[in-house]
């Protein structure tokens, strides 16, 4: 069988931005027979996540993170369908997903990897298992609960930056229906803002691109801020975090600002940034959801039921073909997707 797939061609340059030409696209011949153990899969979506810009180092700078290698295929989170078995666990036409999938049209992979996932839990719509009833749920839902100490009632104000991203998008319709009195989300343009107010229900968007962001958020926040589930760090972050409220808490779920720098993870604060951390009493713990997995079959539960009642909406942008990766990951890195960035390998 002729299959394509991506492999890392290069690592980014000095500057750290990522280019479609550090991936490379190639066909290889996979072997028909299968092992004690291992299935046949057809890839139906892909991934791409602002944390896999880390991979892309010599050094992810996380223990739990494995850089890629040069000319070794890439992987990451992928669905797909079995079309051969020699697995007892897993039957032909079974759906099932992998945090490690090989960024191939096909690929034989061993069972222990894949975990078979249930299609009524999404309504079909598969690529939702990479999103919004999958890790960037689970990483909204149980960074919420776990780190946003949200009560209801208490009229809290939520800020979300990074607010028409994967996670961010759905980040925020979390806070609302957990009790938050206002979201505020901050996006880098008009569409984007326009979307998370008219389509997902945010009380107010910011358009860092165009507006100057403190002063927005003391207009959209009179009360102060309570939660600001972080996506992005840097300057944004520092604006956010110097109208926070006394004992309020940041949910440190990434820094795609920074990925492109040569800097540790989390990226060190300012001095300004660190008073005020500390004179409010503010915490700021790094998040991390695969340290919460016991929680997560109850979590996308939550979020399957939330999706099919319709009190949560899912935003994508899709691209089609897997000799598109590359770009599609190259605009995912700069802001070019609206919800999750997902890749349709085939039907």
């Amino acid at each position: 069988m002729q299959v394509q797939r991506v492999v890392l061609n290069s690592r980014p340059g000095k500057n750290g931005a990522p280019v479609p030409e550090n991936f490379r696209l190639e066909e290889i011949t996979l072997a028909p027979d299968l092992k004690d153990g291992e299935v046949l899969v057809r890839t139906l979506y892909l991934s791409v996540d602002p944390y896999m810009r880390c991979r892309m180092n010599e050094d992810t700078g996380a223990d739990y993170l494995t850089p890629w290698q040069i000319s070794k295929c890439v992987d990451g989170g992928g669905v797909g369908v079995i079309d051969s078995s020699r697995c007892n666990n897993f039957a032909a036409g079974d759906v099932v997903i992998s945090f490690n999938w090989p960024w191939q049209t096909h690929a034989v992979m061993t069972g222990s990897d894949l975990q078979k996932v249930d299609p009524q839990l999404v309504d079909g719509h598969l690529s939702y298992f990479l999103g919004a009833v999958g890790i960037t749920g689970l990483t909204a839902l149980l960074g919420i609960r776990e780190k946003g100490h949200i009560t209801k009632r208490a009229n809290h104000t939520m800020v979300v930056s990074g607010a028409a991203g994967a996670c961010g998008s759905i980040a925020g319709q979390i806070g609302r229906l957990d009790g938050c009195l206002r979201v505020v989300g901050i996006c880098g343009s008009d569409e984007k803002c326009k979307a998370i107010v008219e389509d997902l229900g945010f009380s107010t968007a910011i358009n860092y691109h165009l507006e100057d962001v403190p002063t927005r958020l003391k207009e959209s926040c009179p009360d102060g801020i309570d939660v600001y589930f972080d996506n992005v760090g840097g300057a944004i972050s520092d604006a956010v975090i110097a109208q926070m409220n006394n004992s309020s808490h940041i949910i440190l779920c990434g820094q795609i600002s920074q990925y492109n720098k040569d800097v540790p993870y989390p990226p060190p604060l300012s001095e300004e940034t660190q008073k005020n951390l500390q004179s409010k009493n503010i915490t700021r713990e790094r998040f991390t959801v695969l340290n919460y997995m016991s929680k997560a079959d109850a979590a996308l539960c939550e979020l399957s039921q939330w999706i099919k009642s319709g009190r949560i909406k899912v935003l994508e942008t899709v691209v089609n073909g897997i000799e598109n990766m590359g770009d599609a990951f190259c605009s995912m890195m700069k802001g070019g997707n609206i919800g999750k960035q997902i890749i349709k390998i085939s039907h």
